[in-house]
């Protein structure tokens, strides 16, 4: 018996994706958002319309836009990370770097009320009051090789790979 294209599709395993906007202030704070569906905080991002044939970078860039107001071209990819989750598929989540946000853009930050209750910008060595676990170590990875300058860090949940 011969399977069609579609039935062999759709019988093939499932990964979910996500991708997030890395942005700093001149005095390298990062930028966090409070959802209000989750507790903690997270970098403004969220889930890649691939079905829609979004990219992760277009993702990213559509969540920024639809969280905080601003409409940012987006850098280098700063980290890939494989996040295995109970009672899920697999997340594979991109962080781009979002640059350094001048004042004049912080100041037109408007929040999407109806996902956020806030927004601050968090010194890196303050982090893990924000972030738990593999998103904090994700972000430190991603702000880490932005700073180095090396390019993406491949993760497994939030650490390096390999």
């Amino acid at each position: 018996m011969t399977l069609d294209y579609a039935t062999y599709i759709a019988g093939l395993p499932r990964v979910l994706a996500g991708a997030a906007a890395l942005f700093r202030d001149a005095a390298g704070r990062v930028l966090l958002v409070e959802p209000n569906y989750r507790e903690g905080w997270v970098l403004p991002g969220g889930t890649v319309e691939s079905d829609q044939g979004e990219t992760p970078r277009q993702g990213a860039r559509r969540e920024t836009v639809e969280e905080i107001g601003l409409d940012v071209e987006l850098g280098p990819l700063l980290a890939v990370d494989w996040v295995v989750g109970p009672e899920r598929p697999p997340i594979v989540a991109y962080v781009y770097d979002g640059g350094v946000l001048a004042e004049e853009q912080l100041a037109a930050i408007r929040l999407q009320e109806a996902e956020l209750i806030s927004w601050r910008l968090v010194a890196f060595d303050e982090l893990d009051a924000y972030l738990k676990g593999t998103l904090g170590w994700r972000v430190r990875a991603a702000y880490a090789a932005q700073e180095a300058g090396t390019g993406a860090v491949e993760l497994e949940n939030g650490r390096p790979a390999g």
